[in-house]
C-alpha cells in the first residue's frame, strides 16, 4: 500500500528524523520493558551508531534501524522501530533487509540483536528473516527478559 511513494535513506545518529523515531521507540520499550527500562537505555545511546536508516512514505519518517560494530565479523542491529499505523506492512522487514545489506557492503558476515522476549512481533519478524536464537551476550548475559538472535549475512 505505501511502496508507490516510500523511500529509504541511508544516515547517521545526527538524523533528526531518526532521533525522532528513536524518540517514540524509547516510549514503547518502557512500557514494554518496565522495571528493566533504565538497565537497557543505558546500552542503547546514539552517539556511536554510524549507520542508520530513516523509512519514508510520502516524505513523513515512519520507521529506522541501525547498527554497530558488534565485533570484527559482526554488527550488532539497534533501534529497529515502526509507527504503529504503518505496523504490518512489511516496512520493519525492508528496513532489517537494508540494514542486512549496508553491513554485508561493508565486509561483515554476521549480525546480532538483542529484543525482548515480550516483543513476539519483533521476535517473530527476525526468525522469519533468517535468525537464529543464541546465548545472551555481553550486557544481556543476566537478563531474563532478553532475547539474542543471530544470522549469517549473504
Amino acid at each position: 500500500m505505501w511502496d508507490a511513494q516510500s523511500k529509504i535513506i541511508r544516515t547517521d545518529s545526527g538524523n533528526e528524523d531518526f532521533r525522532q523515531l528513536v524518540k517514540h521507540l524509547d516510549r514503547e520499550l518502557a512500557v514494554f520493558d518496565g522495571d528493566d527500562h533504565a538497565y537497557y537505555a543505558q546500552y542503547n545511546g546514539l552517539h556511536s551508531i554510524k549507520h542508520a536508516l530513516v523509512y519514508y512514505v510520502e516524505d513523513m519518517a515512519v520507521g529506522c534501524g541501525s547498527f554497530k560494530k558488534f565485533d570484527d565479523e559482526s554488527v550488532e542491529i539497534k533501534r529497529m522501530y515502526v509507527k504503529e499505523l504503518f505496523r504490518k506492512q512489511g516496512i520493519a522487514r525492508k528496513i532489517l533487509q537494508e540494514l542486512e545489506n549496508w553491513a554485508y557492503e561493508n565486509d561483515y558476515k554476521y549480525s546480532v540483536l538483542e529484543t525482548g522476549k515480550r516483543q513476539m512481533e519483533a521476535i517473530g519478524l527476525y526468525m522469519k528473516s533468517g535468525y537464529e536464537v543464541i546465548t545472551n551476550y555481553g550486557q544481556y548475559m543476566e537478563m531474563e527478559n532478553s532475547v539474542c538472535m543471530r544470522k549469517k549475512l549473504n
